[in-house]
C-alpha cells in the first residue's frame, strides 16, 4: 500500500508539471514542421526492421535479413523462435538481433518470460523487447509490474538492451506515466509504445510524454503503425531514438535526401 501511495504521489507531481508543456505539442503536424530532415542512411540507423506476423514464413525472414543488410538498419526484430535463423543470416553484418518476449499479451508468468529471454539471448539476441503485464498495471499491482520487469532484466546479460513495451493504446495518461516510472526504476534501457497487435499505434503525443518521464538516460522506442518518412521523422522529433517498423524500406526510401548504399 505504501508503494502504491508513493507512486500515486509521483504521478500527480509529474502530471502537474506536464499539463502546460503538453498543450504546446498536441498534434503531429506542429512537431513535423520543426523536424530536421534525415538522409535514408541516417534514418535507417534508428530502425528495428520488424517481422512479427504469426503467419510469416522462412522466405520472408530471408528477405528481412537481406533488406537489413542492404539498407543498414539498426536491427531486425523477430519472435524468439526465429532468432537462431536471423542471427545466422546476419552474422558478421554488425546488425543487431532483437527478440520480442511475452509477445503480444505480456500476461504470462514472469519465469516463463525470463526463460524465453535467456533462450533468445543464448541463440544470438542482443536486445529484448518485453511486453509489460498490462492487467497488473491497470489493477494497480505495481510491485508485480516492477518485479516482472526486474525478472527479465536479471535474465539479460550485462550488454543486453532491455526495452519495455507498455502498450500505450490500452493505458490512461496516468497509467502511461506509471509504466514509464516503473520501467525506469526497474533499470530497463528503453520504454516502447506498442506491440501493434492491440489496434493502436505510436503517436507523437505518447512519445513526447514518455521522453519527458524517462529523461535523457533512457531510450524511447516508437512502434506500431509507422508507415512513412514524415511520420518517422515526427516521432524522432518528439523524442524517439528507435523506431520499430515493418514498412522500413518504404520509410527510408521516402527520405528527401537519400544517400547511395
Amino acid at each position: 500500500m505504501e508503494h502504491n501511495e508513493m507512486i500515486d504521489k509521483i504521478t500527480k507531481e509529474v502530471m502537474a508539471r506536464l499539463n502546460e508543456k503538453m498543450k504546446e505539442q498536441d498534434n503531429k503536424s506542429e512537431l513535423s514542421k520543426n523536424a530536421k530532415q534525415m538522409t535514408a542512411l541516417e534514418l535507417a540507423g534508428y530502425i528495428d526492421h520488424t517481422l512479427l506476423k504469426p503467419e510469416a514464413v522462412k522466405s520472408q525472414f530471408e528477405k528481412l535479413c537481406d533488406e537489413a543488410r542492404t539498407y543498414k538498419f539498426k536491427s531486425v526484430c523477430v519472435n524468439s523462435s526465429w532468432v537462431p535463423f536471423v542471427a545466422k543470416k546476419l552474422r558478421g553484418s554488425g546488425i543487431l538481433i532483437c527478440s520480442v518476449i511475452g509477445f503480444p499479451l505480456g500476461e504470462m508468468d514472469s519465469r516463463s518470460k525470463a526463460f524465453e529471454a535467456r533462450t533468445a539471448i543464448s541463440n544470438g539476441a542482443n536486445e529484448i523487447d518485453m511486453v509489460i503485464n498490462v492487467g497488473a498495471l491497470k489493477s494497480r499491482e505495481l510491485k508485480l509490474v516492477e518485479e516482472d520487469i526486474r525478472t527479465i532484466k536479471r535474465a539479460c546479460r550485462s550488454n543486453t538492451v532491455l526495452k519495455v513495451i507498455i502498450e500505450t493504446g490500452l493505458l490512461t495518461e496516468e497509467e502511461k506515466i506509471l509504466a514509464c516510472e516503473i520501467s525506469k526504476k526497474a533499470d530497463a534501457n528503453f520504454v516502447k509504445t506498442c506491440t501493434g497487435f492491440s489496434g493502436h499505434g505510436a503517436t507523437v503525443q505518447d512519445v513526447a510524454l514518455m521522453r519527458r518521464i524517462v529523461g535523457t538516460k533512457m531510450g524511447v522506442k516508437a512502434s506500431g503503425g509507422i508507415k512513412n518518412y514524415e511520420q518517422a521523422i515526427a516521432l524522432i522529433n518528439a523524442g524517439a531514438n528507435r523506431l520499430g517498423c515493418g514498412a522500413s524500406v518504404a520509410i527510408v526510401t521516402g527520405a528527401t535526401s537519400q544517400e547511395k548504399y
